[in-house]
């Protein structure tokens, strides 16, 4: 008798190994002459509308060391809320990013706009976590403190307050954010499973 194929059959999965920056990040691996720059080096382009903001932060591990290998990739929409590819647009707002923690510290931080709220969802960046030791990329959200967060899909879902305000920067400065990322332990982030 056949086998029906499984519906949702595994995949194979690996930890990213420390060789992810060379094939996604090759200037941080020490390559530079094959490209211009790295993609994703910004998650917009100069002259991009809306309150231009910094975000920075750390990777922590489950012992609370900082995650020295990581790489975080970023999709955001633009100030009115809109992806890129999406009829009216900001064309200067690719919305994608890609950054290397810090080999020495586990930080991050990059430049971009204050994304406005799409459909149905309070304004947030995605994140997402690859790094030696995580098998399966993980997602996460940025919300920002200002906001109100009541009626968003995601934070609604979430069982209590204090699970929630993992996923909630704080603002450190006019325009600037802290944003950690806990990956195991106390204050764990929240990470989604779509």
């Amino acid at each position: 008798m056949a086998r029906r194929p499984d519906p949702d059959p595994e995949t194979a999965s690996q930890t990213a190994g420390p060789y992810v920056h060379i094939g996604c990040l090759p200037s941080v691996a020490g390559f530079h002459a094959v490209f211009d720059g790295d993609l994703g080096a910004s998650p917009i382009i100069e002259g991009a509308k809306g309150d231009v903001i910094t975000v920075e932060g750390k990777i922590f591990d489950g012992y609370g060391d900082p995650l020295l290998d990581g790489m975080i990739e970023t999709w955001q929409a633009d100030a009115k809320g809109l992806y890129a590819g999406q009829a009216g647009a900001d064309p200067k707002v690719p919305g994608f990013g890609r950054r290397a923690t810090d080999a020495e510290t586990g930080a991050f931080s990059f430049r971009t706009i204050r994304p406005g709220a799409a459909k149905g969802q309070a304004p947030h960046i995605a994140f997402w976590i690859v790094a030696r030791g995580i098998n399966i990329g993980l997602l996460t959200r940025l919300y920002f403190p200002e906001d109100n967060h009541s009626d968003d899909p995601i934070l609604s879902r979430i069982e209590t307050a204090e699970r929630a305000k993992t996923l909630i920067a704080a603002k450190i400065g006019d325009a600037a954010y802290r944003f950690d990322i806990r990956l195991q332990g106390d204050g764990e982030t929240v990470f989604l499973d779509m």
